[in-house]
């Protein structure tokens, strides 16, 4: 046994006896000695067996700041991101106790570590993954909805399943309000595959779970659309992908004139749609600030729109009146 793994190993113990504050306070002695020897491996090895096996106890505070002083060993030793390094921030992650106040500082941190030293300039997708699913399991809704948009090829189907849960919570009419917040965020990172499958999965669980939908399957050999006579912004939502597919600015433009009522109405919508004409249609509008987090921030992370109802009271769900009865598609 090397000589970090006997002081993991003590150190586990004494948590093991309940001892935490001492283990706590040892680990970060012999941390920080690592740490001014620059010995990096060392000083990361003995930060994580001693977080994990404080988090496994229950103790997330001092858990969670073994966390934090992992990560910042990572960013003083220009950590590379990699399975392994990425394995320990998950692994950790994984283990903090719900409602850990400690965590959310962690998953910042940890997506900036992984901006600076990765490939990817909005953080690591495989972080951005674990942390959105964790947060949606822990009734977190609107940071679910922040790392989801900028997850895996997966994180569609649960920022999906997130949505259509949250929607069940409020009124029937407000089904294309939830769909969009599975698919605006896609398509303002340019990611119109996840956002298709965002509205698949969502129309999916919609129409399977609401028989007298009436929805309608209109074929042709071009492609496939459903449409909800009762719900036209639901159709808005299924053309607006069909059109950015076709890269049919004339196509956009008749969509935005025909629904304009209901997008109006619903009072929400305009800054993405602006953007999303920018970015698909070269419909310029002005510039502001950074147009992702700008539009991304103000439209889905806590910014007008509707707000879970879930164990812990939240702002309650921004009604939107029922929609004047729908026009005829052409």
């Amino acid at each position: 046994m090397s000589k970090i793994e006997k002081t993991i190993a003590r150190q586990q113990e004494k948590i093991s006896e309940g001892q935490f504050y001492e283990a706590h306070q040892q680990l970060r002695v012999v941390a920080s000695r690592y740490v001014k020897q620059e010995n990096w491996v060392a000083a990361i090895d003995i930060l994580y067996g001693g977080a994990l096996a404080l988090l496994k106890a229950g103790q997330g505070g001092s858990g969670g700041d073994l966390c934090l002083f992992m990560v910042d060993v990572y960013g003083k030793g220009a950590v590379d991101v990699g399975p392994e390094s990425k394995g320990k921030l998950l692994a950790l992650l994984r283990a903090f106790p719900p409602e850990e106040p400690t965590k959310k500082r962690f998953v910042d941190e940890m997506m900036a570590w992984s901006i600076k030293f990765g490939e990817y300039e909005n953080g690591n997708p495989e972080l951005h993954h674990v942390a959105g699913t964790l947060y949606a399991e822990e009734s977190e809704p609107y940071e679910a909805e922040r790392h989801l948009a900028l997850g895996t090829k997966d994180s569609p189907e649960q920022l999906a399943r997130l949505e259509y849960e949250w929607y069940t919570q409020d009124d029937s009419h407000t089904a294309a309000l939830y769909a969009a917040r599975a698919v605006f965020p896609y398509l303002l990172t340019g990611n119109l595959r996840s956002a298709n499958k965002a509205l698949l999965i969502f129309n999916s669980r919609l129409t399977s779970s609401n028989k007298s939908l009436g929805v309608q399957e209109v074929s042709s050999t071009s492609c496939d659309v459903r449409v909800f006579p009762v719900l036209p912004l639901m159709n808005f939502l299924g053309l607006l992908l069909l059109a950015i597919q076709r890269n049919g600015a004339d196509l956009y433009r008749q969509l935005a004139k025909h629904y304009a009522v209901h997008i109006k109405e619903l009072g929400m919508w305009d800054d993405a749609l602006a953007q999303i004409g920018e970015l698909y249609f070269g419909i310029k509008i002005p510039k502001q600030g950074n147009p992702l987090f700008d539009i991304m921030g103000s439209m889905l992370f806590g910014g007008g729109g509707a707000s879970p109802k879930s164990s812990t009271p939240k702002a309650k769900p921004k009604k939107v009146e029922a929609p004047p009865p729908p026009v005829d598609l052409d």
